[in-house]
């Protein structure tokens, strides 16, 4: 009899491997499910704004259904744990911002991964080091929410929902491009890539 995979599994199948930060990105995600008493997104019922781009963004996509492709999920590039979720059925919002200080790798685990990634552990070394991620991996899924994070209601614009536009071709590259991404140069249309930006600003 085939038994449906857990979440955990299919976040650890859609990343590729299991790890700490993709156990961070669960645990968030998790959070904020409950929080706003949604379940995972179908459509764009849910919108999340991650503030990084590292592992746990994969299981924030498994988990709640929020993507890059259907819109509702967008990245802007802070470098922080810091993840908000709105939903559009309650209106209402989260701030996850997790505590990392509790977190952080002991001196012998940042030793021994380091020696990993570099090719140079012997293979007590590897399993050791293996054996560490495991137990970190198993404290972040278990910890409890108020340890793990600092969660708030917060006001929330939710923007709006995706939207088509018609793509036109670029006459310098040939390539098609969005309407709203594209130039007027010289009066042909151009793409980004392809659009010399000209600026008289004097910067001192």
């Amino acid at each position: 009899m085939c038994m449906e995979k857990s979440a955990w599994e299919k976040a650890v199948e859609f990343h590729g491997h299991s790890c700490p930060g993709l156990a961070t990105g669960f645990r968030v995600a998790e959070i904020a499910l409950d929080y706003l008493r949604e379940s995972r997104a179908a459509d764009e019922e849910i919108v999340a704004v991650v503030e990084n781009d590292a592992c746990g963004i994969d299981a924030i996509m498994v988990v709640t259904g929020c993507t890059p492709g259907k819109g509702n999920l967008i990245f802007r590039d802070m470098g922080k744990q810091v993840y908000t979720f709105g939903s559009r059925n309650s209106q209402k919002a989260v701030r996850i911002s997790v505590n990392t200080g509790m977190q952080q790798r002991n001196p012998e685990a940042r030793e021994l991964f380091q020696k990993v990634r570099e090719g140079r552990a012997t293979p007590a070394e590897k399993a050791k080091c293996e054996q560490l991620r495991q137990e970190q991996i198993h404290e972040i899924l278990n910890m409890p929410a108020e340890k793990f994070a600092s969660i708030k209601e917060v006001d929330f614009h939710l923007p709006g929902k995706a939207r088509l536009f018609s793509s036109l071709k670029c006459a310098s590259c040939g390539e098609y491009a969005m309407e709203p991404r594209t130039r007027n140069q010289n009066g042909k249309v151009v793409c980004l890539d392809c659009f010399e930006d000209y600026s008289r600003i004097f910067l001192r």
